[in-house]
């Protein structure tokens, strides 16, 4: 079991933020590509206005305070038409796969979201991301539909809470 910490990210983030984003392993199932560095800047500042409009929804950077080491990105948000409805999902550094950091993130997410007035949480996940489903099924989510999403395979899991 790792010694996680969780906070939201900041301005002065964004290097960790890249880091993950401009991976091409990381992206390889979310976008399909790396995000070039003006886009992810866009992107990131976007994510600090959502940051900032709920206490206990957004992104969040993840550490390992056991090894001290940044380990990705969580994130709980909000749904803008239905307040009850929240996404979870998560990037992990490639360096860190397979150490059962994915299945931590997504407990402490659905603890937090329970804590909350959500009625429901969703998850989208390329169908060919087999460990993130399997994380998901073993949390008690259950698929709901495969689609398109941008012209990318998606796959829409949820969970009631």
């Amino acid at each position: 079991m790792h010694t996680l910490k969780l906070l939201k990210f900041q301005e002065g983030d964004f290097a960790d933020y890249f880091s993950l984003v401009s991976n091409e392993k990381v992206m390889a199932q979310i976008t399909e590509y790396a995000i070039p560095f003006e886009e992810a800047q866009f992107d990131f500042q976007k994510l600090l206005k959502r940051n900032e409009k709920h206490e206990h929804f957004g992104s969040y950077k993840i550490y390992d305070i056991s090894i001290n080491k940044f380990i990705g990105l969580g994130h709980l948000t909000l749904d803008e038409e239905d307040n009850k409805v929240a996404e979870i999902g998560y990037m992990i550094n490639p360096v860190h796969w397979g150490k059962g950091y994915g299945g931590q993130i997504a407990k402490v997410l659905i603890e937090w979201a329970k804590k909350s007035e959500l009625k429901t949480l969703k998850a989208i996940i390329d169908p060919d991301n087999i460990a993130s489903r399997k994380i998901l099924i073993k949390r008690g989510f259950i698929s709901e539909k495969i689609c398109e999403f941008d012209g990318l395979p998606g796959e829409i899991l949820s969970k009631k809470l």
